[in-house]
């Protein structure tokens, strides 16, 4: 069983810019939740014990919304807002561990950061950015085929051939039911030089092997140690797999991807699905007439 997850947390979230000039990306509110919570719910219900949080500057905020907040806390129970109050308290019990990225050097150095805290074992590793529709199977069955084969496997997504360029894209080999073996991984390439249209996405399941590789690794495109770099080394030592979702991923790392998770995930909220559509229809109709 995997019972370690690491959530990178230490970039600069310049693609919201100036909402994360002082306030961390990761804290962004998705409908009443930050976008990392969706991600650490995801690892919790997987089994997850031992969750680690890569942090940089300013993310001092992500730390506190993890820990007990005592005076909200009686304040709720004063007021007998027992609802209010088990939510607050829902993930403050949880052992988190976390090690602060010193500079921006890449997803390949932040999970490098992880090392002591991982202890040997295989680990999963959760960009919050991507956020999967709560109740998706992804992560379960990453981690029933990583148990089984004993192997790293990483999350996959079709992408159109206009987006090949936002993701490391593999070339693999179909083992069937959305099962590849991969043979190699080109970050951001071009479409034309592209060894397919499956994307990498924010879900990986890493074996410890993992860290030799990137300890030693220099670093790659843009100048960061890329993790896409240490598993070409990787797939060419021992399989790697890549299974490919099909399920629903908001990008919320881009505004237009964050606007449709916000949408999309109001809609599924029994509390506001109602009034939030009657707004929706609403405001259409006005577009529509005008």
């Amino acid at each position: 069983m995997i019972k370690k997850a690491v959530f990178p947390a230490a970039g600069l979230g310049t693609r919201f810019l100036p909402a994360t000039k002082a306030s961390p990306k990761e804290m962004l509110p998705l409908v009443d939740k930050p976008l990392i919570q969706y991600a650490v719910e995801e690892a919790r219900d997987c089994g997850c014990e031992e969750l680690i949080i890569i942090t940089g500057k300013q993310k001092r905020a992500i730390e506190d919304h993890f820990d007990s907040a005592f005076e909200l806390e009686d304040v709720l129970m004063k007021k007998g807002k027992k609802e209010l109050l088990e939510m607050v308290r829902k993930l403050s019990h949880i052992n988190f561990a976390y090690i602060r990225q010193r500079a921006p050097l890449g997803l390949g150095h932040a999970i490098l950061c992880a090392k002591p805290f991982v202890n040997g074992e295989s680990f999963a590793v959760l960009l919050s950015d991507d956020v999967i529709a709560p109740g998706s199977t992804l992560l379960p069955e990453m981690i029933k085929i990583a148990t089984e084969k004993g192997a790293t496997v990483i999350a996959l997504e079709m992408v159109e051939e206009s987006e090949v360029e936002k993701y490391g894209i593999i070339e693999g080999d179909d083992e069937g039911g959305g099962l590849y073996r991969i043979r190699g991984l080109v970050e951001k390439p071009k479409p034309k030089d592209a060894p397919s249209r499956m994307g990498v996405i924010g879900r990986y399941i890493l074996t410890p092997d993992i860290f030799d590789i990137l300890e030693t690794l220099a670093p790659g495109k843009g100048g960061e140690v890329q993790l896409t770099d240490a598993l070409n080394i990787l797939a060419a030592r021992r399989p790697v797999y890549g299974y490919l979702f099909e399920g629903k991923r908001y990008d919320a790392g881009d505004k237009l991807g964050f606007l449709e998770a916000t949408v999309e995930l109001a809609l599924k909220d029994s509390a506001l699905s109602a009034g939030f559509r009657k707004f929706l229809v609403g405001l259409m109709n006005n577009e529509l007439s005008s």
